[in-house]
């Protein structure tokens, strides 16, 4: 019903303006945090997002390629809002929700790290998770190109991640 009385005014605007189809809303630039932002770090989330999210039988795991960021992104607005920190164990992923911390297992040399999802990415083909440079270092990934991975969430399998 409230949907219906929120029509009605936008198409008697549209229909008072000639040629105008719709809403018009104005585009973004840029991916950055919006101008009077606070300068402060967003308060961590209690616990991991997925616990709640995931029955104890349910197991997620993916595999595929992983790539690292560091300076070149560094103390930038990553897309949970916070700053991007290229000395902290951060990672990018596509879907998985900000904070929530994932194994990340080199296939090549079985080394693993903890990480928290707080960007989105990677946005590159064949990629299934970009990391941050100290978890570039902790997995031996700083070489150039793109390394096989294992992802695994240790809050619900419950195994230990690292070495």
């Amino acid at each position: 019903m409230v949907a219906g009385s929120l029509l009605v005014p936008l198409s008697l605007a549209s229909a008072a303006q000639p040629g105008f189809s719709g809403v018009e809303l104005p585009l973004a630039s840029r991916f950055e945090a919006p101008t009077g932002a606070s300068e402060q770090e967003p308060e961590e989330p209690p616990g991991d997002p997925l616990s709640t999210l995931m029955a104890p039988d349910e197991v997620y795991f993916e595999r595929g390629g992983a790539s690292w960021y560091g300076i070149e992104l560094h103390r930038r607005r990553t897309a949970s809002g916070e700053r991007f920190n290229m000395n902290a164990l951060t990672a990018a992923h596509r879907t998985l929700p900000f904070g929530t911390r994932v194994c990340v297992r080199n296939l090549n040399n079985g080394k693993e790290v903890l990480v928290r999802i707080n960007d989105r990415g990677p946005h590159t083909m064949g990629r299934i998770i970009d990391v941050s440079r100290a978890a570039a270092i902790a997995l031996d990934l700083m070489g150039v190109g793109i390394k096989e991975v294992a992802l695994s969430l240790p809050v619900v399998t419950g195994l230990p991640c690292g070495n």
